[in-house]
């Protein structure tokens, strides 16, 4: 049988078609990842914008309850010095008790003396206001910190800040979160005012102590320290919180900061607020780092520049 001439067998691929591939497969692999970062960078967008406008709420509710509290506090003032005059004009009438020349009119006094428990009355009405005064001084605290965290009122522009008042501030806030779980250590240094957007910082450090209490296993009271430095050879502040709970494992310690990563039950947490932190304190041109041992704790270091650089000139 004659051999058939006519079959040609189809030519291999060439080398050139073999790079156009491998350049589609990576144009590919690029156009995913710029999809998940754009992802990413929305999702942490629509968070921020969640906290600001929790923060403009808060700030609202604080303001309207500032003004009811202030004329509360004012009139305990007014209480204080009313109740005073008022035990001075009943010293008096004591005093003139035994000068009563009725017998009968004598013992219908005796006899509501002992019926209203006047000297239990006298004893306990000024711890009353007192403890009335102080519980009012809290609120107000808490009113004004809770301003001072949001700072809705003031401009989104970058101040100069007092950060040992943005922690005391934030620790007023999370008080609740931390009190049954751990004992709070500050070590302050000597600070500088630093050149930052208050609102933001005051975020960082309400994450990082959120999740110092929350790492607390629960079968004893942990601690908590807060510390800061100034290093004037660099010109940066140093914002430090421990804690002695149940740290992080090693394979986790690098993707801390990565977006919706957390070692949380589910519901308990959304692996947002280091994410942001991370990106607030890199808009601020510092850094932060995480030093973490299983079993012994975690400490967290922020660093911030006292100034902010120039923009660079056109």
């Amino acid at each position: 049988m004659d051999s058939d001439d006519s079959f040609v067998p189809a030519p291999a691929g060439t080398a050139h078609d073999a790079d156009q591939i491998r350049n589609l497969i990576r144009a590919n692999e690029e156009l995913k990842e710029a999809n998940r970062k754009l992802s990413q960078t929305r999702n942490m967008l629509m968070q921020s914008e969640k906290l600001a406008s929790i923060g403009q709420l808060a700030a609202g509710v604080a303001h309207e309850i500032n003004n009811p509290v202030g004329y509360v506090f004012c009139n305990f003032g007014s209480l204080e010095n009313y109740v005073m005059q008022l035990f001075r004009m009943l010293d008096a009438y004591e005093r003139a008790e035994p000068l009563v020349a009725d017998p009968m009119v004598r013992m219908q006094l005796r006899q509501l003396r002992e019926e209203i428990e006047l000297d239990f009355l006298k004893e306990d009405i000024p711890t009353l206001v007192a403890e009335s005064r102080e519980g009012i001084e809290r609120v107000r605290k808490i009113v004004q910190d809770l301003k001072d965290f949001s700072r809705v009122d003031a401009r989104q522009e970058w101040e100069h800040a007092d950060i040992h008042r943005g922690i005391e501030s934030t620790l007023n806030i999370v008080n609740n979160e931390i009190k049954y779980k751990a004992d709070v250590i500050r070590e302050y240094g000597d600070l500088p005012e630093v050149e930052c957007l208050p609102s933001e910082i005051n975020q960082i450090i309400l994450n990082l102590l959120v999740n110092a209490a929350q790492a607390m296993d629960g079968k004893r009271r942990g601690t908590i320290s807060i510390r800061t430095a100034y290093d004037r050879s660099d010109g940066r502040v140093r914002i430090e919180v421990a804690d002695d709970g149940c740290g992080i494992a090693p394979e986790n310690v690098a993707r801390i900061f990565d977006p919706f990563f957390t070692t949380k039950p589910i519901g308990q947490g959304t692996g947002l607020g280091l994410s942001l932190s991370y990106g607030i304190v890199r808009k601020h041109h510092g850094d932060i780092e995480v030093h973490s041992e299983p079993g012994k704790g975690t400490r967290f270091v922020v660093r911030l520049p006292v100034r902010q650089p120039e923009p660079p000139t056109a």
